[in-house]
């Protein structure tokens, strides 16, 4: 959804005739004129949050357009033009599958992309996307300067690796910062699907949207300072895809990881399996679709070079149809293992310490996978079977968030862990989903009650977002030993007796303190997983 620019004040002198005809106020106030490397960017305020500032798009490579699709991000130049940074990007190229899900039948509006006048199950490319969609947004108190030092969160949005991106209401911090004014949220969009992950003959570098995250993490490194932040309180934050990409980037990257700790929610490197496609068949398939077959030589220059020519739209559409369809065998764009970003055997890589030695949140839902399953349209209480749904949970969730704690336990950086277990009218429509992967996502934003058809915000909600928030913010702050003058002990799996894992949101309480063999005890033989604590 669009913010709208009814109720938002531009304080400078750089709005242009275009937005004339809004209802907005101007003045010479420069504070939310931000000199960058790459530019001047002039932000907003909106008035029902007047502590916040707000740069909502922000360039942070050239456009990966036509020759330039399917190469790894390219730094933008130095420059010294002034630029507005009012509307949120579009997103990068996406299809919107037609396909209910709980999502896009619940929570469309606030959990998706904005999809301009089209639905979100229409079974067509994204209406508001485009191959220029390499760009950020800055959420900073309107008072912080060069000097105020803040801690950043930068913020991966997840999707698979097939869908997401930074416009979407759940991802709006606004009402975070306008609370707390001690940190600033930078939210980012990178290439997804076959654009991000092509695997094609040819390219060098196949896995493009973990370079585009790199390559913004590098921009706001060189650049935070001036919206106040500190480049050395750098927290790398996913959901989903975007915590697997997070700690990628803590393997791929453990000598320079940029970030000085990561906050990790429902996903790590241990969650998923990467492409080991090695006769490229998926992009192939794709291409000869739309006769790009390499000529007499079969040339892979050849191959590529038509493909660029053929319209994102065209390609968005094959290939999301195609899925939609179920035809087999299957269609996958996913992270590809080359060895330097995706790498074949992360368990001997995390017994050679080869890991970015930085505290870490490591977080899940109590039920991660019941969102993930194939969706009941027919009758959505009818549920999913639960052994299905408990299976998924353990093999991508559960588990991988246990090996992973005790790979940073191995290499003695703290892992403080968390559960999400709350059930609110307004999230949870449907009672055999429980707290569903993604649902702790509006709660840490503090978005919880952006879509409000659904059912009515208890007290008790607001007190766990808050809840979230203050332990979130202790980290940043002080990843080593913040959370702990919180009472939020570091879990070490090696000796869960030491450590306190947090369930938020259940039993009538904001915040609980529970053995950590409670959630992951099965992981180690160790009793039965309760998804409903």
């Amino acid at each position: 959804m669009r913010f709208p620019l009814l109720s938002v004040v531009f304080l400078t002198k750089f709005v242009g005739a275009d937005y004339a005809h809004h209802n907005v106020h101007v003045n010479d106030s420069s504070h939310l004129s931000v000199k960058t490397l790459t530019g001047t960017y002039t932000g907003l305020i909106d008035l029902n949050f007047p502590k916040t500032r707000q740069f909502r798009s922000i360039a942070f490579a050239e456009p990966p357009i036509q020759a330039r699709r399917w190469l790894p991000p390219q730094r933008l130049p130095p420059s010294d033009e002034n630029r507005n940074a009012f509307e949120l990007p579009l997103s990068c190229p996406q299809f919107v599958s037609s396909v209910p899900s709980l999502l896009s039948t619940y929570f469309a509006e606030g959990a998706l992309i904005y999809n301009g006048a089209q639905n979100h199950t229409s079974g067509f490319v994204g209406a508001a996307t485009s191959e220029d969609c390499l760009y950020l947004a800055i959420w900073t108190p309107a008072n912080a300067t060069i000097n105020s030092k803040l801690p950043v969160l930068v913020f991966l949005p997840g999707g698979g690796f097939q869908n997401g991106g930074i416009n979407s209401g759940y991802y709006n911090p606004t009402s975070w910062i306008e609370r707390s004014q001690s940190h600033i949220v930078v939210t980012v969009n990178y290439r997804v699907n076959i654009f991000g992950f092509p695997n094609a003959l040819g390219l060098k570098e196949q896995n493009l949207g973990i370079l585009d995250q790199r390559m913004a993490l590098e921009w706001v490194r060189d650049n935070i300072a001036g919206f106040g932040g500190d480049p050395a309180a750098v927290t790398q934050w996913g959901q989903s895809a975007g915590s697997m990409s997070s700690d990628i980037h803590a393997h791929a990257f453990h000598e320079d990881p940029i970030a000085r700790a990561y906050f990790l929610m429902s996903g790590t490197v241990f969650s998923g399996t990467a492409i080991t496609d090695t006769m490229f068949s998926n992009f192939t398939f794709v291409a000869q679709r739309f006769a790009c077959e390499g000529g007499e030589g079969n040339s892979s220059v050849a191959v590529l070079d038509c493909m660029r020519k053929v319209p994102f739209e065209n390609i968005t559409n094959f290939v999301g149809r195609y899925g939609d369809s179920g035809a087999s065998p299957a269609l996958s764009f996913l992270p590809v293992v080359d060895d330097r970003i995706i790498f074949s055997d992360y368990a001997a890589r995390a017994s050679a310490g080869k890991v970015a030695r930085l505290p870490v949140i490591l977080s899940s839902t109590a039920n991660e996978a019941s969102s993930l399953v194939p969706f009941p349209a027919d009758d959505p209480t009818a549920g999913y079977p639960q052994e299905v749904v408990l299976g998924v949970e353990l093999a991508g969730f559960i588990c991988p968030t246990y090996i992973s704690t005790l790979e940073r336990n191995n290499v003695s950086v703290p892992v403080y862990r968390y559960q999400y277990a709350g059930t609110y009218p307004n999230l949870n429509p449907l009672a055999w989903t429980g707290a569903y992967h993604g649902e702790d996502i509006p709660m840490v934003f503090a978005t919880y009650d952006f879509v409000n058809e659904v059912g009515e915000v208890p007290l008790l909600e607001a007190e766990t977002s808050r809840a979230m928030q203050e332990h979130v913010l202790a980290f940043i702050r002080d990843p080593f030993s913040g959370p702990q003058k919180l009472g939020w002990r570091a879990v070490d799996a090696r000796n869960p007796q030491n450590g306190t894992l947090i369930r938020f949101g259940t039993g009538g309480k904001a915040i609980d303190y529970v053995n950590s063999l409670e959630v992951d005890g099965v992981c180690q033989g160790l009793g039965d997983y309760n998804a409903f604590p």
